[in-house]
């Protein structure tokens, strides 16, 4: 016997369950379906966004529903007008076979004139946004006191998004003897408020533990400096070149901001959020769909309506303001039996937050490092050498073989490997080398806080010909402490640099009376924790020192640019830091340019 004809659904439900090529139910759908179907009840499902909720309401609303009768008999409110949109097609497709029955979709940005025709030619079942329905009640367009079942979906989402005194105005125009369905993915306070409020002893059904994340989705955080959570969004990008995400900011300007980003250092990202028509909202869903977008940058409103099944990665560019939002964000991913990953990038003062995510989703993270450039160099090399070993031949490109043959000629197996490879290569290899290692730059600044770290003022920087790279070499060398000279900043005309407070008196004792090619060097302790982009911001007492002639302290000895040799290009130190200069390609724009 069929799965899904054990739970008590009838042969027209089947058939548009064959079509859908629905095989098994899942869990949520296992549980509440026999009991809706059964039982004129009212009932409270807690589950994981994706688990299918929308059956598990819809097959039984279409079963109990009188196909015979134009009345609204039931009314489905969801948060969204992307998900009200995709809940209405889904029960469409549920009723296909099910002769007169009628859905409409209610929701602001569309034309409420014609909503309400479509009502009234006959609507059994309404799909609505609480502030498009509380404007319909309103202007008495619709009649919602016959209605026999009331579905909230998504009742948390609707609730943090401040639906509540909608949701109870729309209730309380509703017959009392109506059955209330409630679907939630976490049962905050204000979904217990309107549970009690508005339902008789509800059926609970909890698929999983309350509030939990999901199964298949694994849960990873990344401690960075706040400056550099851009920069270390596109390391994660680049060390993962298949990746299809979800990148969640807090506020619409942000999400437009870090898709603009994106799009112009090569990725294929766009943003949805509701300063967006819908006609526009429409356009980047399908480029999402079909892959032509790779990184959906997005809003928590926004995203509500977007139902993919294969998404890779949830990304938190930033976290939400209430932590409860999370378990919708990495719902996203490891959906249909698929595995997923929920990404957080968080500055250290954000850490505290993961451990009450944590309680939450009762699931503990992973605190991972940001991939450094080699690290990125390699990974995208085996995904290239993985690209063409998969690719199908074009014999189009047979014809060509002979003179391609005579081009190569005299170059070994081993050459024309290297040189194919050293095109992609080449590119991440330039743009990373001489970037600096994100965990480096926070493990300091947390040394610093504690007092384990110190951090130090000097007057040389690029006008000396200097680079980051090549003034960390140059102290390295001078101290002999090696990789213990950490965080270094190159200015104009001076810089800073860290080390482990227990080396501070053997560097302050080194500078004393310290001169390099007849030139008095500075060196002296700072409470300056700012670090990072182009010089600029609040004097430093010890700035200016150094020459008594006080010139600018561009030494013109040419023995000494040549010495540290490095960094003597100005765009090249531009884009040193990670926070110039493009991107590499990121292997995004060339496969969408190949297919």
């Amino acid at each position: 016997m069929n799965k899904f004809q054990a739970l008590g659904l009838n042969d027209a439900i089947l058939q548009a369950v064959a079509d859908m090529g629905f095989t098994e139910p899942s869990d949520v759908q296992e549980q509440a379906i026999p009991v809706l179907l059964k039982d004129d009840t009212d009932i409270v499902a807690l589950a994981q966004t994706g688990t299918g909720k929308t059956a598990a309401f819809g097959f039984p609303l279409i079963q109990k529903i009188d196909a015979n009768s134009k009345t609204t008999q039931g009314l489905i409110l969801s948060p969204t007008r992307e998900l009200c949109l995709q809940i209405t097609k889904e029960i469409q497709a549920y009723s296909k076979h099910v002769r007169g029955v009628n859905a409409v979709a209610v929701y602001g940005g569309a034309n409420i004139q014609e909503q309400a025709r479509q009502i009234k030619r006959g609507a059994q079942i309404i799909v609505a946004t609480p502030g498009r329905m509380m404007d319909m009640m309103r202007r008495k367009m619709v009649d919602i006191s016959q209605i026999n079942y009331c579905i909230l979906d998504e009742a948390d989402e609707m609730l943090n998004m401040g639906f509540y005194e909608d949701i109870t105005t729309i209730l309380a125009d509703t017959p009392e003897h109506k059955n209330t369905w409630l679907f939630s993915a976490t049962m905050p306070k204000e979904v217990a408020r309107i549970a009690k409020k508005f339902m008789k002893s509800p059926i609970e059904i909890t698929v999983g533990t309350k509030n939990t994340g999901a199964a298949n989705v694994s849960h990873e955080y990344y401690l960075v400096n706040a400056r550099d959570r851009y920069q270390a969004l596109k390391r994660l990008a680049d060390a993962n070149p298949e990746i299809f995400s979800v990148v969640f900011c807090r506020t619409k300007r942000d999400t437009q901001k870090v898709a603009e980003q994106l799009i112009e250092d090569g990725y294929n990202a766009g943003a949805i959020h509701g300063d967006l028509s819908q006609n526009q909202r429409d356009l980047v869903m399908k480029s999402f769909r079909n892959r032509q977008i790779q990184m959906l940058v997005a809003t928590d409103v926004a995203a509500r309506g977007i139902d993919v099944d294969d998404i890779t990665h949830v990304v938190n560019y930033q976290l939400p303001d209430e932590p409860e939002i999370y378990t919708h964000r990495s719902g996203r991913t490891g959906r249909a039996g698929k595995t997923g990953i929920s990404i957080v990038i968080v500055s250290k003062s954000e850490v505290r937050k993961i451990k009450q995510i944590e309680k939450i989703i009762n699931k503990k993270f992973t605190q991972k490092d940001i991939p450094t450039g080699m690290e990125i160099c390699e990974v995208q090399l085996m995904h290239l050498a993985n690209d063409i070993k998969d690719t199908k031949i074009n014999h189009e490109i047979d014809p060509y073989l002979y003179s391609i043959n005579e081009v190569l000629e005299g170059l070994s197996r081993e050459e024309i490997v290297k040189k194919v490879f050293s095109v992609e290569f080449t590119r991440f290899f330039n743009y990373y080398k001489k970037t600096k290692d994100l965990n480096t730059e926070v493990a300091a600044q947390i040394k610093e806080a504690s007092g384990d770290s110190t951090r130090y003022f000097i007057n040389v920087g690029a006008k000396d010909n200097f680079d980051w790279m090549s003034l960390k070499d140059f102290l390295k060398e001078l101290t002999g402490l090696g990789d213990g000279i950490y965080r270094v900043d190159c200015k104009d005309s001076f810089s800073f640099f860290n080390t482990d407070t227990e080396h501070k008196d053997t560097v302050l004792a080194l500078f004393q009376d310290f001169k390099l090619q007849g030139r008095d060097i500075h060196v002296e302790i700072t409470n300056d924790t700012r670090g990072g982009g182009g010089g600029g911001g609040k004097k430093h007492k010890g700035r200016g020192k150094g020459r008594k002639d006080g010139s600018s302290g561009r030494n013109k000895d040419k023995s000494f640019s040549k010495k540290r040799g490095e960094g003597n290009n100005r765009s090249e130190r531009r884009g040193s830091n990670d926070s110039g200069g493009k991107a590499p390609f990121s292997g995004k724009r060339r496969r969408r340019e190949r297919n």
